[in-house]
């Protein structure tokens, strides 16, 4: 999809898809959900904590549901063209993980993804609803880890 054939709001989702996925990996930072607690380290997010500590209590929602039914795809390397595949999980992944698996792929492949030619990522409709479910996903997770003002920036 060219810049000029992207609608205005579709541009407004893409922008609030990465201003709650941002604010969500603030407050997994303020929570101390980091990769490494020592003291000077680099204050990075660790999802695997995030989902490990919250598997037990999670329940899908609607939206959960849907990103799931949804199936976003992630990109791989190609001969000679990059092209996507499923993302890959074991028979008795949990649906949390799976959710923020599909989160984090919308994301990347919305900030990272070359989305040229392939009818998933070329399909502004498809686009809106990835957008929306991933905002919507988010906004549950941060009340699931009780981030509160941390992640809507009310303090």
């Amino acid at each position: 999809m060219r810049r000029e054939d992207i609608d205005q709001d579709l541009r407004n989702l893409a922008f609030d898809c990465f201003y709650w996925f941002s604010r969500f990996e603030f407050a997994l930072k303020e929570k101390r959900f980091l990769k490494d607690n020592t003291v000077g380290a680099r204050a990075e997010p660790d999802w695997d904590k995030f989902v490990k500590a919250h598997r037990g209590a999670y329940g899908v929602s609607p939206a959960a549901h849907a990103l799931l039914v949804e199936k976003p795809r992630r990109q791989i390397v190609g001969d000679p063209d990059h092209g996507f595949e499923d993302v890959p999980f074991s028979p008795n992944t949990a649906d949390l993980d799976r959710v923020v698996a599909y989160a984090k792929t919308v994301r990347n492949n919305l900030f990272h993804g070359g989305k040229h030619g392939h009818d998933q990522w070329d399909d502004p409709a498809r686009m809106r609803r990835l957008l929306e479910l991933t905002i919507t996903v988010l906004g549950e997770l941060a009340a699931l880890g009780d981030f509160g003002g941390d992640y809507y920036r009310y303090y």
